[in-house]
């Protein structure tokens, strides 16, 4: 990807960009006392000590700013550099002394802390721009930046404009970009293809109901199945949401949002692997025509759904896309939804839930994700729970029979839409900011994908 306005590369930087000195507490205390005295008791007057995501400005012998010195957790950190866009003065920065910081986490924290959601409100000013030289490294890390903030703008952006057919121009705009193939199955198209789950959850809105498909890749590499749920709005349906409960529902597609993220990364870095991205997108409405508690709907795997709520539509659109894609026998399946809020009662927001097939992936995509601070951590598939969500009607109940372990009977629904011998991930997101930190603003986020890419980058590594 090209790099923005905010981050800009160059193998000859311009004299003229102000030096940033970049710390930690240990390299600071060592670097301290080879300062120039005037230097040094102006950082002991505003307390620098090197601190992540603190700044101290030092003026020049002529009044002006002269130098920035910068502290930072580690040299890796994603989110290194991204207190400082918006809070230096407008300008032109170069890295300069201190620690090097790792280019692809230099690029990736300055891109982000400049980051901001702006369609309906303009900007106050624009960011700092940083200079860096070019490199894989630091192209690599605008690359991670463009996807984080092409996700969070799909998810912060209202229902009004962020509608199922809208997402659906989002997946086609990406598929051409990337010389994808690209197909739409729409309102009752989805009846005539078997798609009666994805079907059922949307056809009360007056925005059509859709499933959309992107394939790209070779097809000699192995398969990789993603699916993102797409629920552009969820009023609850007739088991309707609270006000409190449905204020942020925009952000229910934000499954959707990250696959198309992760998507991105995947074509955009080359990776070999044969790619099939799902959305069933939907918005969960009220109508005459909406499905109730108590239907039962039949589903594309055959499987028959005793609708317990109707606010747990995520799993009903998910089950027909998830069967649709064991189909085609792929390596992996991932799945990514804004499921359950009983995984952000266990994890919170900045814990995505994580639900495997096998016990050492899990392992592994959890040490991953604290290594790169993109964390999740493993839930269980827990099979004597599966009790909780049989039916006595049917073969599958959407709730479970207490409200104990909610996550979990989510996961199990999901799982039996797959073969026994499919192997796949579950990841339970918020794909939300409920607490504004460096670069990451209070809205809509990119969650896993930067662990999920690398994890596949090792799994199908040449």
């Amino acid at each position: 990807m090209k790099p923005t306005m905010t981050v800009k590369l160059k193998k000859s930087i311009p004299a003229k960009a102000i030096p940033i000195t970049v710390v930690d507490r240990a390299a600071f205390q060592a670097l301290a006392p080879t300062l120039p005295d005037a230097t040094r008791h102006w950082l002991a007057t505003v307390g620098f000590v090197g601190a992540p995501d603190s700044h101290a400005l030092v003026p020049g012998a002529d009044g002006r700013l002269g130098q920035v010195f910068a502290g930072v957790s580690h040299v890796a950190h994603p989110f290194a550099l991204a207190a400082l866009p918006l809070a230096l003065p407008e300008g032109e920065y170069r890295l300069e002394a201190g620690l090097a910081l790792l280019p692809e986490a230099a690029a990736m924290s300055w891109e982000l802390g400049g980051y901001r959601f702006d369609l309906y409100k303009p900007a106050k000013r624009p960011p700092a721009t940083l200079w860096l030289k070019p490199g894989a490294d630091a192209e690599r890390g605008l690359a991670l930046a463009a996807a984080i903030a092409a996700t969070r703008d799909l998810v912060n952006t209202p229902a009004e404009h962020m509608g199922p057919a809208e997402l659906a121009a989002a997946a086609k705009a990406l598929a051409k970009q990337y010389d994808a193939s690209y197909e739409e199955i729409v309102g009752d198209a989805l009846l005539k293809k078997n798609f009666p789950s994805i079907h059922a959850v949307g056809r009360a809105s007056t925005r059509s109901p859709r499933l959309i498909e992107i394939h790209w890749g070779n097809p000699k590499h192995p398969k990789l199945a993603l699916v993102g749920k797409g629920v552009c709005f969820d009023t609850g349906g007739l088991n309707i949401k609270p006000g409190e409960g449905m204020r942020q529902m925009k952000k229910d597609m934000g499954g959707a949002a990250n696959a198309l993220g992760l998507a991105t990364l995947i074509m955009a870095l080359k990776l070999p692997v044969r790619l099939q991205l799902l959305i069933p997108a939907v918005e969960n409405s009220i109508s005459g025509n909406a499905y109730r508690p108590g239907d039962i709907i039949k589903t594309r795997k055959g499987l028959h759904i005793e609708i317990g709520n109707t606010d747990a539509e995520g799993r009903v659109i998910l089950c027909d896309a998830l069967a649709y894609a064991a189909e085609g026998k792929p390596d992996l399946v991932i799945d990514l939804a804004t499921l359950t809020g009983a995984a952000r009662v266990a994890l919170g927001a900045q814990l995505p839930a994580l639900f495997a097939k096998h016990m050492d992936t899990a392992r592994d995509l959890v040490d991953l994700g604290l290594k790169l601070d993109d964390p999740l951590w493993h839930m269980p598939l827990w099979a004597p729970y599966h009790a909780g969500i049989e039916s006595t009607i049917g073969d599958i109940v959407n709730t479970g029979k207490s409200p104990l372990a909610g996550a979990i009977n989510a996961a199990l629904f999901l799982e039996d839409f797959l073969p026994r011998d499919q192997d796949w991930l579950h990841v339970d997101l918020f794909a939300w900011n409920d607490a504004p930190r460096a670069g990451r603003p209070v809205g809509g986020e990119a969650q896993t994908i930067r662990t999920l890419l690398a994890y596949l980058e090792q799994r199908y590594s040449a």
